[in-house]
């Protein structure tokens, strides 16, 4: 009597890659059977593609796709597996070699560090308000996305528009029309959908590894919005599928490289499109790496089915530089602020003064970096209100002035905050504007071909973020070479008491040199070249996609540069007790 009330349930197993959804009744099946069940598939689908009969290696194990729990074959499945669950099933050959590689199964590795757990809160977009701080707030899978009310007027009123000027027998560009070079081809209506897909799948041409689930996040959020400004034409059915996407994390392929940056970031958008789809591969906390259409199902979602012009839509535009130029930029923010409190801890240690932070030296050249650096320098050294006995200690020396790499901190420092500060500025601006093409104006009953898709604007401000981070790597390396020599430091060299036996921190400021070179060349601003694209069609490009990539590294080298001098000036600081530092700093020690 139980049993007839059970409903069926439905898996998703992997077998060498490749996965099939099996139907189970009831699930009063075993999980041998299940194996089985999938194997024979496999047979079935590798005999029709590659005329190979079958696979003699027989099952070793069968295991739940994340975590990698192994599956006894007796278990009923409905005893141990959910419905849409995923498993992996692995043929006796496909254990790598002891000699030659690890023991673990390749195939069912564990997608992500502990569990991901769904945020419970939402974000709302309506298209012109989102920030950078956000979107990086999206990509780390603190929200979901739910929409403003107006954003389905406005993209209601865009797609009739454009559903109007279909049915009119109008001639305009990538609506009608091919694309590029092929932009005066004229295409017969009953081929236009065939046109939106045969886009997404051969512009779906990039390469290298792809975005982790994070990036894919935010590059995902951000199309979401720019479509919500309702000037893309895009049907409301296709954005909300996009939004159920992100909310359910299923996550396309997206290979990192492959832009020039304009019509846009074509490829990557592509990409992001093509599994949208239900094709190509795609990512989820419960499943890892599948097809698209299965990860899709499991999530209980469709593929998107594209009208005419939608495909378009959906990959013109400057998202993966915006998404990716975010992140380098709040991350930018945060070292920007820490490099200031390292670098007074190594003043401290190096017995500088603090009178190079006088208000009066800085209000006589008030840029508001250096203003505000000066000021959180004053606020952690030694004061009346956070008296340090290390710098009581050294109060009547003769040294009247220190190195610039301590003393032109307010000046180095500041510069960047005021450069972090612009290209917020700029970004929000981005993140937040239609870059489609053409763009849809239904308030006017227009569509026009313009130029919105160009990336130069992004392109060039994150090289300028580049150059105006690097510097904070490159000031604190120097400092860190004087924490490592005593003729500098009055310290043990190397940081070490017992130099020779220990070699202290000599690499690990060797690590700080090479990032610091590393840097000088990401710093050559890729936004100065461009190559001629689409047969002369596209003749002026931004390559505003590795303007974002190497923005980013160099925020990482950045990063590590100050973990090390924090690293040393915490170890410097030891050899000054039992001499304590300001109240202020010592919190970081």
């Amino acid at each position: 009597m139980k049993s007839s009330k059970l409903k069926g349930m439905k898996l998703s197993v992997r077998v060498r890659g490749e996965w099939f959804a099996i139907p189970c009744n009831k699930g009063q099946e075993t999980i041998k059977w299940l194996g089985e069940q999938s194997l024979q598939r496999y047979n079935k689908s590798k005999a029709a593609h590659e005329h190979i009969l079958h696979t003699k290696d027989p099952i070793a194990e069968i295991r739940k796709t994340r975590g990698g729990a192994i599956l006894d074959g007796d278990d009923i499945i409905r005893d141990i597996l959910d419905d849409n669950d995923f498993v992996s099933v692995v043929l006796k050959s496909d254990k790598s070699s002891p000699i030659t590689g690890p023991v673990e199964i390749p195939y069912v590795p564990e997608q992500v560090p502990g569990r991901f757990k769904a945020p419970l809160d939402y974000l709302s977009l309506d298209g012109f308000s989102l920030t950078t701080d956000d979107l990086v707030l999206l990509g780390k899978g603190r929200y979901k996305i739910q929409l403003e009310k107006e954003v389905a007027e406005r993209v209601v009123k865009g797609r009739k528009l454009l559903e109007d000027i279909v049915a009119e027998n109008k001639v305009v560009y990538g609506i009608t029309t091919g694309f590029g070079k092929f932009a005066n081809t004229v295409i017969p209506n009953e081929k236009l959908i065939e046109l939106q897909e045969n886009l997404i799948r051969s512009h779906s041409a990039g390469v290298g590894p792809p975005l982790p689930p994070d990036r894919v996040r935010m590059l995902l959020a951000l199309r979401i919005n720019v479509l919500a400004k309702g000037f893309s034409g895009i049907s409301l059915k296709v954005l909300n599928q996009y939004v159920d996407a992100f909310n359910a994390n299923c996550l396309p392929w997206v290979p990192e490289k492959g832009t020039v940056g304009a019509s846009g970031d074509l490829a990557p958008l592509s990409h992001l499109a093509l599994g949208m789809m239900g094709e190509g591969k795609m990512w989820s906390a419960e499943s890892g790496w599948g097809e698209a259409r299965y990860v899709l199902e499991a999530h209980g979602l469709q593929p998107i089915k594209l009208g005419p012009k939608e495909g378009l839509a959906l990959i013109n535009g400057t998202q993966l530089i915006a998404s990716l130029g975010a992140e380098a930029l709040e991350r930018a923010n945060a070292i920007c602020r820490q490099a200031d409190i390292i670098a007074a801890l190594t003043l401290e240690v190096l017995k500088g003064t603090t009178k190079a932070f006088d208000s009066d030296i800085h209000a006589a050249r008030p840029h508001k970096g250096q203003i505000a650096v000066a000021q959180r320098f004053r606020a952690v050294l030694h004061s009346d209100q956070h008296p340090s006995e290390i710098a009581n200690s050294h109060r009547f020396c003769n040294r009247v002035q220190d190195a610039y790499t301590l003393r032109c901190c307010p000046q180095v420092h500041g510069v960047v905050v005021d450069t972090i500060s612009f290209v917020k500025t700029l970004l929000t601006t981005e993140l937040n504007s239609g870059t489609d093409n053409p763009m849809v104006f239904a308030d006017r009953s227009e569509i026009i071909s313009g130029g919105n898709f160009h990336g130069e604007y992004p392109a060039k401000a994150l090289d300028y973020l580049a150059i105006a981070v690097h510097e904070l790597a490159s000031i604190s390396e120097r400092r860190l070479d004087r924490l490592m020599n005593p003729a500098y430091s009055e310290l043990p060299a190397f940081l070490t008491n017992d130099g020779g036996l220990n070699s202290g921190f000599m690499i690990a400021h060797c690590t700080a040199a090479s990032l610091v070179s590393e840097n000088k060349v990401l710093c050559h601003p890729s936004s100065v070249d461009s190559l001629t694209t689409s047969a002369g069609t596209e003749d002026h490009v931004s390559m505003g996609g590795f303007s974002a990539r190497k923005a980013l590294t160099v925020v990482e080298n950045v990063e590590h540069v100050l973990a090390i001098e924090l690293l040393a000036a915490c170890q410097a600081i030891e050899f000054l007790r039992p001499l304590k530092t300001s109240t202020s700093l010592s919190v970081y020690v």
